[in-house]
């Protein structure tokens, strides 16, 4: 005689289910997100699922949702019957996007400057003495996967009072993309004048000097497009 199941048993374990491949499709994002930003895969190479596969230890279907929401945020190009592959990087495209973060900053750092307190510009000078502290490169000349961290929460802490979810939001979108740029140039970059420009940020934005702070940060950007390889 057939067992009827209980319906809210199945359902119960649907979506358990559903939550373990959401979060095995979350892990390969990260970690793939975190590989075509250290430049481990090439601009342009070919991103096969199978390969996916076996790096990361995960089915088909986490690896697509993964390549998908890559898409999304520009890390991953999907090529009509192609399949993936990693965005590709271009004098034109950087331009693009060091003036779009320019003109961005004129409203999200303008913001958190105003509405920033105590809390807000604590935070920011405890982000800068870490980043300060930390070496940008090791001495192999790769970058210090720590200071890259530390890099990422100052320029957080920097915006962290504007108000706005969805700007901050794009803000990321655009610092994963010139991410790409600056880790691939580093050798091209001086660590020193990066902590010096860095600490001068970090001093016109606790004065609450918001046209200072902007021109310095968006003079900053301009390195990107002086030392592309």
């Amino acid at each position: 005689m057939q067992t009827l199941r209980d319906p809210l048993k199945l359902n119960t374990l649907a979506g358990t289910e559903e939550a373990q491949g959401a979060t095995r499709a979350s892990v390969v994002f990260e970690r793939l997100r975190e590989d075509i930003l250290e430049g481990r895969f090439a601009p342009g190479e070919k991103l096969r699922i199978e390969s996916l596969e076996a790096r990361y230890r995960v089915g088909a279907s986490p690896v697509r949702e993964a390549l998908n929401r890559l898409t999304a945020v520009r890390l991953v190009e999907q090529v009509e019957r192609r399949g993936f592959r990693v965005a590709t990087l271009s004098g034109e495209d950087l331009r693009d996007l060091v003036r779009s973060r320019q003109l961005l900053n004129e409203i999200v750092v303008r913001e958190s400057l105003r509405c920033g307190d105590q809390g807000w510009e604590d935070a920011l000078v405890l982000a800068c003495h870490r980043m300060w502290r930390c070496p940008m490169t090791l001495a192999d000349g790769h970058t210090n996967r720590e200071w890259e961290l530390l890099h990422r929460r100052f320029h957080a802490a920097l915006i962290a009072a504007c108000a706005s979810r969805w700007l901050i939001e794009f803000h990321e979108l655009l610092f994963d993309s010139a991410d790409r740029h600056r880790r691939l140039n580093v050798a091209h970059l001086d660590p020193e004048h990066t902590r010096l420009e860095h600490r001068d940020i970090m001093e016109a934005a606790v004065s609450r000097d918001a046209p200072l702070t902007i021109r310095l940060l968006n003079e900053s950007m301009e390195a990107l497009v002086t030392h592309q390889r």
